[in-house]
């Protein structure tokens, strides 16, 4: 099993708050060229999101679905990219030093990647989620700037709404 981590400047919250967000993926997701549809219960149990990975003219579209979530600490997830098969993804959102470390942990499940030995595709699924938990490093820090200077939500629908005590800019 792969597992990468980062440490990011904004609140587990603002992390899942663009997990949260199916249409989202293609944007921090490696690979995930467009995203067809997203479930309107996503990201609950169940939910899915219709995806293309690879490039033109050479996609693949299939589904990735939620296996559990504990909002804003956990979502696991269930990604299907057929032929090679499908693989199992833990995000982790926890609080640490004024932010928050996010690890992803990954590995093959079943299909023709299941049969590879794990030593040969950790390499490249680190090296493939070191750029994802930056891409998506970008978009939570984004949001959680945008918080804090101008109370907007950047573009992505909000878990925590305005009054709540979960939300920074009702703190005193």
């Amino acid at each position: 099993m792969s597992t990468t981590t980062r440490h990011m400047d904004c609140p587990p919250e603002d992390v899942f708050d663009v997990l949260a967000d199916g249409w989202s993926y293609a944007t921090w997701v490696v690979g995930a060229a467009r995203i067809r549809d997203v479930d309107r219960d996503w990201p609950s149990v169940g939910a899915r999101i219709h995806h293309s990975v690879g490039a033109w003219p050479l996609l693949l579209s299939d589904t990735t679905s939620v296996e559990a979530v504990e909002v804003p600490h956990m979502l696991q997830l269930r990604a299907r990219a057929w032929p090679t098969g499908e693989g199992r993804i833990v995000i982790r959102c926890e609080p640490q030093d004024g932010g928050t470390l996010v690890s992803i942990e990954e590995w093959a499940v079943s299909g023709p990647a299941a049969k590879v030995p794990q030593v040969l595709l950790d390499p490249a699924i680190h090296a493939r989620n070191v750029e994802a938990l930056k891409r998506l490093a970008y978009l939570a820090e984004s949001r959680a700037r945008r918080h804090d200077d101008s109370g907007g939500h950047g573009g992505v629908p909000r878990l925590r709404r305005p009054g709540s005590a979960a939300d920074p800019r009702e703190e005193s």
